[in-house]
């Protein structure tokens, strides 16, 4: 048991904390859905893949954890290592819903919810520990409420006073689990933790710190903030602040305008058909285009690419004029198809809109074909939305790819970034 688990009902009445986060982390949230819904799965070693089709497994169940199987294995690995082992292709529709209740039950706490992914969340209850309670009580009301709305799911919780000390404090006791680190006792407990066990400190970043000394938290105050400062600008200031517990930034409730909108899709390996890969284009054009209209945006700049064994072919190719229409994406990724491809396998495709911007009115007076165009793609969005994604699509789509839609890493559960 950790040392900083406390006894939450003890600590109600605690004394008030300067500053109060919890962070949620929903426990192998896809395959614990799977196990819900479907009773005869639960105590059952199961992974969730990308439809029946996909060989990788996105997230594993604990019983399948047990065996070694774990997020990015293959399923043939899975079934070597388990012999009861069982595949669920994902269900992102469902695991959405799910996710938005779970995240609107938690502004009964506080306003103050950060969304960091499908099954995470921070909360700042920094306000609400007059009405509420301590810190830890909170997080143990959080966490039954999480269960009650989601039909028993569970969670882990962590309690501190800064967001990065609160995200690896769930991290300690998995599933189920609640930990508490005070934002007093914040550097000690970190004072051994390696650096890049802390969210956001990747292999680079971490690189370069052991380059210079620093492997463990309490290593950081030998080094001067100016030197990570001098690297890595305002996020290397936030990394010397957050190994000693003291990370400064804030619960984010503001979803920003959007700096991309983007699909991508994984082909069969090695394609060289070029009228497969013309369909994944087209694909991901109109899926691009779908969401630029469904938020009201629109754009000219576009990143296109594919990947083979040699790395990613891409090019940032400009539409004649502003659009949210995937036919004219499409021209797009059919011009660099033309100009950039020699026959290679294609691996992957993605089509991004590199400056969406709020659409203007057009006087339909002078753009009488576009405006046609708009009211057909309105027509066409409708429909989809009330019978479902290319229930009408371009005829070529009719055989795209059967791999299903993925929950993308930036989800939220409102504006530009609800999709998936």
């Amino acid at each position: 048991m950790s040392p900083y688990q406390h006894n939450t009902h003890s600590l109600k009445k605690d004394k008030l904390w300067k500053r109060a986060v919890i962070l949620v982390d929903m426990n192998a949230f896809f395959a614990s859905i799977e196990q819900v819904d479907f009773p005869e799965l639960q105590g059952r070693p199961i992974g969730v893949t990308n439809g029946w089709d996909g060989t990788t497994i996105i997230t594993s169940s604990y019983e399948a954890r047990a065996y070694g199987v774990r997020t990015g294995m293959r399923v043939k690995e899975a079934k070597m290592l388990c012999s009861d082992f069982i595949q669920r292709p994902s269900r992102p529709k469902r695991y959405i819903e799910v996710s938005s209740c779970i995240m609107r039950s938690l502004v009964l706490f506080t306003p103050d919810i950060e969304i960091f992914s499908v099954d995470e969340a921070f909360l700042d209850v920094t306000r609400c520990q007059k009405l509420l309670g301590s810190p830890p009580y909170i997080a143990e009301l959080v966490r039954r409420k999480v269960s009650d709305v989601s039909g028993g799911l569970l969670c882990s919780v962590g309690v501190s006073g800064d967001k990065t000390t609160a995200k690896y404090a769930a991290k300690l006791k998995k599933p189920n689990g609640l930990t508490v680190i005070p934002p007093w006792e914040s550097e000690k407990a970190l004072e051994n933790v390696p650096v890049t066990k802390l969210c956001g400190i990747a292999e680079g970043i971490g690189s370069f710190l052991g380059q210079r000394g620093v492997y463990v938290c309490g290593d950081m105050k030998k080094l001067p903030i100016g030197i990570l400062a001098k690297r890595f600008g305002n996020l290397g200031r936030r990394i010397w602040f957050m190994a000693q517990g003291l990370d400064p930034e804030k619960v984010s409730t503001n979803i920003p305008t959007p700096k991309s909108i983007g699909h991508g899709k994984v082909l069969p390996p090695n394609t060289k058909d070029i009228n497969i890969i013309r369909i994944f284009l087209l694909h991901m054009s109109e899926k691009v285009a779908g969401r630029l209209r469904k938020h009201s945006f629109e754009a000219q700049r576009f990143f296109i690419g594919f990947k083979t064994n040699n790395g990613w072919y891409s090019a940032k190719l400009y539409a004649p004029f502003i659009t949210d229409d995937g036919l004219n994406i499409y021209h797009l990724c059919l011009f660099f198809l033309r100009t950039n491809w020699q026959g290679k396998g294609v691996y992957q495709v993605q089509v991004t809109a590199l400056d969406p911007r709020p659409a203007k009115q057009q006087l339909e007076l002078f753009l009488s074909n576009k405006s046609k165009r708009n009211s057909l793609c309105k027509a066409v969005d409708k429909i989809n939305q009330r019978y479902g994604e290319f229930s009408v699509s371009p005829a070529r789509l009719i055989h795209r790819s059967k791999m299903p839609n993925v929950i993308a890493p930036a989800w939220k559960p409102f504006g530009h970034r609800q999709s998936i």
